[in-house]
This record gives structure tokens, C-alpha cells and sequence, in this order.
């Protein structure tokens, strides 16, 4: 049963209370603005309104959800343990138990077969929390204290506390109000953390003493420019703390000696507006990989006594066709991730001879990156291989004799045989010419005939390349008959730093008319239909979702809008919101005519019109600190007011949670079960 049309069930309609904004003489009437105000009981019942219609148009779909999540729940492996690493004496690994929504986290001393000492089950902090994540979980150099942070909101303010490993005893302080990073001095006594200001922005680093009061904690750096975040880190070789400031385009990085830990702080390069560079220590010298005359980015080295950037020599070249993305260093290699044709490449240099070798992949299109490598002092470098086929595989590859062992691949339960699915890497021509790639999976044997559903998804923006990996939930569609492909639209940076350049600004749109460009693609040559076509985006892709269905709505047939970033202009221009002006480095500052007039011809929710568009869900989180809930609501409830169809339109907001949706696993897959159902439905497919 399709609740589309002649629904008994009547759908909230938001109250419209007027609200004029106005900038360079042009006027906006905002109609739900009023949405924004969380303290308004008429906007929690709203909100509740539409949760409750969500429930009742989905309700016909509830034996569908339970059976897709019974079907995903039952691919994984509920009692599983990742691959152990080392550092040091002690092996440390995570696992987990059926039945259990969180991570337990271990280690073992000396070897794989000693005793086993849980260091922290996540399970039973978050037992009394209906949301819970963990921030931090930084261990001491002597490995005998634990620092980890908590969030049970959602709004990613978290609080720092100390666990002692051999007691078992917290000391007595907690931090509130930190960020991601904490990073220990190796006194083992010394603690560096970010705090946050109002706006969710990490804009001071404190230098804590273990067991002391935080008021008596020292403020090491205050970063006054509201476009710059703080992020605190510490080498491989553990010898240096790094302080690095950065804005969407430009930064700075510090360094200070991990053994003084209540020095100073020296900076490598002062920030200079366009250039971006990271750090990696090795011996006496830093790796520099920097931007500077170098789109593409080069690789230099400065010594650690002259670091600043007159002494920079070069190591790699700027090359116009490889994108390098990051060097690793280890004792006696160097580890090279690139980008090339649009497909990550791994090269190793041996550090005393240069010679080089790259590591090779065996499909077509695929997803490789750094896993942990905590030790220096190794020849062994492991790394995380995926593809839309290949479960996510841990591999330890020996730099110097070039074998590569699995140590694991990511059971599949349930008979999933890789040989009975195909993927493949096509090229769209986007509207100036442009080839655009996608990667697609299906299974084998379907006809090309324009009649199969696809899911088409994509991203496109801050430079994220979009590449492509296993999922076992995934198979709930492929396994019905649904093809799924990514489209690797401009915004990301999948074929080099021109196809993020490409996509940002004033060139924004070609993301837009990119993607619009693989759907029809995909169209032309019999992979689906308008009618069978099926997109969905998340946050900066949620987007992307409502851009193209104003320019194409015709195009798609049902849309997945996660927690959508859809009132651009508006968004931008508030100073008070977490990010708005950060954001300016990457969409443009409206309080520029030019960027206003170009920003609100594309701004989802400021051109929504009377006019048919696809079948929508939509979701948020009401605690998000990144898009906030009242994005996809004022979107949800505008649609209704102005849509002249009779598809359906849904507002899913998780009350508890924030831009990630649910914390536990269990919860998660619910939310990708309720998601899917909602795509077989509109495909005609809920009875399979």
C-alpha cells in the first residue's frame, strides 16, 4: 500500500508568522523562521506532529522494517573483535557482544594469548543514557591512565574525565564543554585539550595538571578569528605536540617538545590567507605538505631548528595531474597517499635509498586509508582496503620485503559470495563538457533495460572525496533488484584539488549540475528510469538533494534528505550559529552582493515553489550542533504549503540526537531499516 495519494491521514501544517530579512535591498519573507526558537512548545509539538504522521504514513511498511533489520542484523557479526595493535608492550583492540549496542574496549599485555584487561565498556556508561558517544580516548605514555570524553546529547560537547587503569579509580576532575582532541605530554602528568566557545567552535587549547583543579588550568592559546578552528595532535615519533590552527583555506601550525611539556609553543610558518599545510615529524627534520604555489600540493622538508619557511626544501614536486593528499613517516620509510585518475594510490619511499614502489589494488573502483599505526619504530605499515564488493579488509603490509597479509576481513554472515555482484566505474558528461565518474554496484545478471530502481547518492563538498565502500546493509537492496552508484560530482576531491576548486564559490552550481548529469547518465544508458530512480545526501549532500530536485524535479522519483543544510543565506549570515562563518571559506560570505544574489539562486529552502516534486523523507536531529533541526523542518514545512502533487512528504527528527542520528548499533541500523523501507516502498518493491 502507497499512503502517496488519497491519504486518510491529514499531514501537519506549520502556522506561517512572517518574518522579514532583508540584505542589499532585496527583501525575504521567512514563513517559519519562528521554527528556530527550540524554547516555543509550538515548536516541539510540531516537530512531535510530524514525527507522529511519519509513524502512521510509514506504518503499512512495519513488517518490511523489522524484516530488513532482522536481514542487516543478521549479516553482522554481533561478537566480533577488531584487529589487535601494538604500542609497546601492550596489544589494544576493541570488541564486541551480541546483544550490545557499544564497544568494549581492551588490551592484553606482552602477547595475544595473556589475560585480558578491559580498559572501558562503553555499554555500561551509556546505560543510563538514551544517547552516547565517546569523543577522546587517549591513553599515557606510560599507558597507566586513561583519558576518554563523553557526549549523551548529541551536540558534541563533550566531558573530559581521567581513569587511573590500575585502581580503577576516575580522578577526582571532570572537563566539561571539550572537543575531539587531547593529547598527553610525556610526563605523563600533562594534558592538552580543546574547549569550545558558544558557537560549538574549538577556539582554546588548555594545558591541564593531572589531579588539580581545572580552574588552576593554564589557557596556552586563544584563537580570536571566528573562521578558525583548533585542533591539538602529537607526532608518530611522540617527540612533538602540535598546536594547528586552520580555516577552510588557510593554516598555522605549532609545534612544542612533548618532554617540556610547560614550555612554549613555536610556530612553524604564520598563517598566510590561501596557504594550507600539514606536519609529520621524522628524526630532525618536519615533512611539509603544503599548497603554496602547489594546487595539487607538494611535499617539502625544513629542520626542526629552521622551520620556518625560507629553509623548506622540496621532496615531491607539484604534479598537475596527482592530487597529495598526506605523507606518513615511520623510522625508515615514508608513506605516500595520492590521488590520481580519481583512485587513491599508496606509494612507499625508502628514506635511505628513495627508491619507491606503489601498492596495488584489485578493483576498479575502491576506497584505501591509514589504519592504526601507533609505533615509529616498525616496518610494517597497516592499512583499511573496501570497495562496493569487498567488505572492509585490515591489511599489514611489510614495507621492505612488500608482502601483505589479511589480517582480517569483516565477516558477512549469512553466505554473501562477492562473485554474484559486479562493480564498475562509468563517466558521465556533465553540461561544460566534463567527464564526471560514478561508481555503481549491482547484482549480476540484471537487464539494462530502464526499468531497474537505483539509488544514486553523493556528496560534493569541503573537498570529501566520496569513495566507495562495502556495506553489508546495502545487500537488503542490491539482493531486491536495486542498483546503487556514487556520483563523484565536483565539491569533492576525487580528481584533484581543481575538482574541489570547481565546485565551491562561485562555481558551486557545477556540483548541482553535475550530479543531475550522472542521473541522466545513468538514464541514457538503461541503468534506470526517472520513474525508478531514487537519490539521497546527508548534511552538505542533504543539499545537494534539495537543489537538484528544484532544478530537475521531474528527474527523481523519491529522495533521502539526512539532516539537509538547506537555508544557505540565511544560515551564513548568522554570526551566533556553530560554523555559519567558518562556512564563508567554502560557500561564499552573502553579506557580498555578489555571493547573496548567487547563494540564494541555488539555496534549497528560499526556492522551493508551487510545483510537483519527487516523494521526500527528510530527517533531522534536534540536538545537532552542525545543521540545525529547524533546516529540514522549515524545509519539510514550506514543501507542504507550496508542493502541488500528492506524493508523499516525511519529517523523521531523532529527539535525542544530533547530526550523526543514533549512537548504539542496533539503533543505527533501525534508522538505515526505516530509510530502506521507506526507498521499497516507492519502488513498489515492499512485498519482496
Amino acid at each position: 500500500m502507497n499512503h502517496s495519494s488519497n491519504s486518510p491521514l491529514d499531514a501537519p501544517i506549520a502556522e506561517k508568522r512572517p518574518h522579514s530579512l532583508s540584505m542589499h535591498g532585496d527583501r525575504r519573507v521567512d514563513d517559519y523562521y519562528w521554527l528556530r526558537d527550540r524554547d516555543d512548545p509550538k515548536v516541539i509539538a510540531y516537530l512531535e506532529a510530524e514525527n507522529a504522521y511519519t509513524t502512521a504514513m510509514m506504518q503499512h511498511t512495519e513488517a518490511l522494517q523489522m524484516a530488513l533489520y532482522d536481514e542487516m542484523l543478521a549479516r553482522i557479526q554481533e561478537t566480533d573483535l577488531s584487529v589487535p595493535y601494538r604500542k609497546g608492550d601492550f596489544y589494544y583492540y576493541s570488541r564486541t557482544e551480541a546483544g550490545k549496542a557499544y564497544p568494549i574496549y581492551c588490551r592484553k599485555q606482552g602477547s595475544l594469548e595473556a589475560a585480558e584487561e578491559v580498559l572501558l565498556d562503553q555499554n555500561e556508561l551509556a546505560a543510563e543514557h538514551e544517547f552516547f558517544t565517546l569523543g577522546a580516548l587517549a591513553i599515557s605514555p606510560n599507558q597507566q591512565i586513561l583519558a576518554y570524553s563523553t557526549d549523551t546529547t548529541g551536540s558534541e560537547r563533550y566531558t573530559l574525565c581521567f581513569l587511573d587503569l590500575a585502581t580503577r579509580q576516575l580522578y577526582p576532575e571532570t572537563i566539561p564543554e571539550t572537543y575531539y582532541g587531547v593529547v598527553w605530554g610525556n610526563d605523563n602528568q600533562t594534558v592538552f585539550y580543546t574547549q569550545l566557545d558558544a558557537a560549538n567552535r574549538p577556539f582554546k587549547l588548555l594545558r591541564h595538571q593531572l589531579g588539580s583543579a581545572i580552574a588552576d588550568d593554564v589557557l596556552i592559546y586563544h584563537e580570536p578569528d571566528d573562521s578558525y578552528f583548533l585542533s591539538v595532535g602529537k607526532t608518530r615519533s611522540e617527540a612533538y605536540i602540535l598546536l594547528e590552527l586552520g580555516s577552510k583555506v588557510t593554516s598555522e601550525v605549532h609545534f612544542l617538545d612533548a618532554n617540556q611539556p610547560t614550555g612554549a609553543f613555536q610556530v612553524i610558518q604564520p598563517r598566510s590567507p590561501g596557504i594550507e599545510y600539514t606536519v609529520e615529524h621524522h628524526s630532525t627534520v618536519f615533512y611539509i605538505t603544503t599548497n603554496e604555489d602547489a594546487l595539487n600540493f607538494k611535499l617539502m622538508k625544513t629542520p626542526v631548528t629552521s622551520s620556518a619557511k625560507q629553509h623548506w626544501e622540496p621532496v615531491i614536486p607539484h604534479r598537475a595531474d596527482v592530487l597529495l593528499e598526506g605523507v606518513s613517516a615511520f623510522a625508515n620509510h615514508l608513506v605516500i597517499y595520492e590521488r590520481e585518475a580519481g583512485l587513491p594510490t599508496v606509494r612507499i619511499r625508502q628514506l635511505s635509498t628513495g627508491e619507491e614502489h606503489a601498492i596495488a589494488f584489485p578493483d576498479a573502483t575502491y576506497s584505501v586509508g591509514e589504519d592504526a599505526n601507533p609505533e615509529f619504530d616498525t616496518t610494517i605499515l597497516r592499512y583499511s582496503y573496501t570497495s562496493l564488493v569487498t567488505p572492509r579488509s585490515v591489511f599489514d603490509y611489510h614495507l621492505d620485503t612488500r608482502e601483505q597479509e589479511l589480517k582480517k576481513e569483516t565477516p558477512v554472515l549469512g553466505g554473501y559470495d562477492r562473485q554474484n555482484y559486479a562493480s564498475d566505474r562509468l563517466l558521465a558528461t556533465a553540461t561544460d563538457g566534463t567527464q564526471v565518474p560514478i561508481s555503481i554496484v549491482y547484482k549480476k545478471g540484471i537487464d539494462r533495460n530502464g526499468n531497474n530502481p537505483l539509488l544514486l547518492t553523493g556528496y560534493g563538498s569541503y573537498g570529501y572525496s566520496y569513495d566507495p565502500g562495502f556495506s553489508s546493509s546495502r545487500l537488503s537492496l542490491l539482493d531486491r533488484g536495486a542498483v546503487v552508484a556514487i556520483a563523484h560530482i565536483r565539491g569533492g576531491s576525487e580528481v584533484g584539488r581543481r575538482w574541489y576548486e570547481d565546485g565551491k564559490f562561485l562555481k558551486k552550481t557545477n556540483t548541482f549540475t553535475d550530479f543531475i548529469a550522472c542521473a541522466e547518465h545513468l538514464i541514457t544508458q538503461g541503468w534506470t528510469s526517472a520513474d525508478h530512480l531514487a537519490i539521497s545526501g546527508g548534511s552538505a549532500g542533504g543539499l545537494l538533494m534539495g537543489a537538484v530536485i528544484n532544478l530537475r524535479p521531474d528527474l527523481f522519483h523519491a529522495v533521502v534528505a539526512d539532516v539537509p543544510f538547506v537555508d544557505v543565506v540565511t544560515t551564513i549570515l548568522d554570526d551566533s550559529l556553530p560554523l555559519s562563518i567558518l562556512e564563508r571559506e567554502e560557500w561564499g560570505d552573502p553579506n557580498d552582493k555578489l555571493y547573496y544574489d548567487y547563494m540564494k539562486a541555488y539555496s534549497p529552502y528560499d526556492n522551493v515553489e508551487a510545483r510537483a516534486y519527487p516523494n521526500l523523507l527528510i530527517t533531522g536531529g534536534l540536538n545537532d550542533s552542525r545543521v540545525s533541526y529547524w533546516e529540514p523542518a522549515k524545509w519539510t514545512a514550506k514543501l507542504r504549503a507550496l508542493k502541488t502533487d500528492s506524493n508523499t512528504l516525511l519529517l523523521k527528527t531523532n529527539m535525542g540526537a544530533g547530526h550523526g542520528g543514533a549512537s548504539g548499533r542496533y539503533e543505527s541500523l533501525k534508522e538505515g531499516a526505516f530509510e530502506y523501507a521507506f526507498l521499497l516502498d516507492q519502488w513498489k518493491l515492499a512485498e519482496i
